[in-house]
């Protein structure tokens, strides 16, 4: 397991469920991190994880089939492409980069090290989702045109951070890893590094990735052939630099588009879910709330299916809201390393959605839009944008395939 504090311990605490998984390390920059959660896992195991702070070294150890990595984004396709290469398997969550070019490097690593590498798009995996899937593809509300996502939460101001010590328990210069160095502050660990662009993806890939993912599997499409995005950091002044409001719409070739809209600092919710998609069809409409369940109307707006969720969906939870279902997705990944199935959610499945909030946030940051090669979603004729595509690393951090 790589990174453990939030959502990696309930991932871990999830596979050590499983009656055929052993959580064998622990790798995690903050030892404090680490003694709360291999301390969990002894108490629900009997077997406490051995600690393996630096995942260069982890990955020459031979005694483990797998790496689970829930790191800062930064961390994600790096540590991915180290995986593939020391022979191991990866579960990585969304977003599968941190630019594209690394997306791109990371599905080369699966490839040419002949690697499972599942991405934790779980919606992948929900039964009820796949079965709506499957009926908007089959022509349930018609020829599906266009599906409008959205994701809504009130978090506060992060504040202005004050340069400090770098605590004693952390490894700040392996947190850090491939970027490049910004000094330490006061406000930016465990999470806050979501919203910097050195180390963070934005809301667009921190939570819109999972209803692009959706909206692009029902839409049938690949890549964009245009991206628009327009927003900005409206609700506070801060340290706070991407979008905490945020609009990015993308067109495909086959006459469909798909829209996001991110509100990361306002609690009002939509048709009373922080998050959802509505599929529009021709002759129908689908609302479906983010979870397992979804609504079905006739062109009259008339409900002619509802389907409630397949399991408990708690909106409160800010690690997991869909507990249950997301151990479906890990056990896909499990049975798929153990040969008895196919991955939900392949790792070039997931960079073409990781792609799309990508492209949003390299449009809102070069102008407000970008045209695409459709055929594999290269920026077209925009020098600003393309410098974007990839990143700049730490002098000393070498990543290759």
């Amino acid at each position: 397991m790589m990174g453990v504090n939030s959502r990696g311990e309930f991932l871990a605490k999830q596979l050590a469920s499983f009656p055929d998984v052993e959580i064998a390390y622990i790798c995690d920059v903050d030892s404090k991190v680490y003694d709360r959660v291999s301390a969990e896992i002894e108490k629900m195991t009997g077997k406490k994880p051995k600690s393996a702070p630096d995942i260069r070294a982890l990955l020459e150890k031979k005694d483990f089939d797998a790496l689970v990595i829930a790191a800062p984004d930064h961390w994600h396709a790096p540590a991915t492409i180290l995986a593939c290469q020391a022979g191991k398997h990866v579960y990585c969550e969304k977003p599968c980069s941190h630019n594209p070019h690394e997306g791109e490097m990371a599905v080369e690593a699966a490839a040419k090290y002949n690697r499972i590498v599942q991405l934790g798009t779980q919606r992948r995996s929900f039964p009820n989702c796949t079965t709506m899937v499957n009926e908007i593809h089959q022509g349930i509300i018609g020829r599906l045109y266009f599906a409008n996502g959205w994701y809504a939460n009130h978090r506060p101001s992060i504040g202005i951070g004050k340069e400090v010590p770098v605590p004693g328990n952390l490894d700040y210069e392996l947190w850090q890893g491939y970027a490049p160095r910004k000094a330490y502050k006061d406000n930016l660990i465990h999470y806050n590094w979501h919203w910097h662009w050195n180390w963070g993806t934005g809301e667009a890939l921190n939570n819109g990735t999972h209803e692009i993912d959706v909206m692009r599997w029902a839409l049938g499409v690949d890549y964009p052939n245009k991206i628009t995005s327009s927003g900005g950091r409206f609700a506070f002044k801060d340290d706070w630099q991407t979008p905490d409001t945020q609009v990015i719409t993308a067109n495909f070739d086959n006459n469909t588009a798909l829209s996001w809209e991110g509100r990361s600092c306002n609690g009002y919710l939509p048709n009373g879910d922080g998050r959802g998609i509505v599929f529009y069809g021709d002759k129908g409409t689908i609302y479906y709330g983010g979870g397992d369940g979804y609504t079905v109307l006739d062109g009259d707006n008339k409900p002619i299916k509802k389907v409630k969720d397949s399991a408990d969906v708690d909106p409160t939870n800010k690690v997991s809201p869909t507990a249950t279902l997301d151990g479906i997705h890990l056990g896909n990944f499990i049975s798929t390393v153990q040969g008895k199935s196919q991955l939900n959610a392949p790792i070039l499945t997931g960079h073409k959605s990781t792609l799309i909030p990508q492209l949003g946030n390299i449009a809102f940051r070069t102008g407000g839009m970008v045209n695409c090669d459709s055929t594999n979603g290269h920026i077209i004729d925009n020098h600003a944008a393309e410098l974007l595509w990839h990143r700049e690393y730490e002098p000393g951090w070498v990543l290759k395939v």
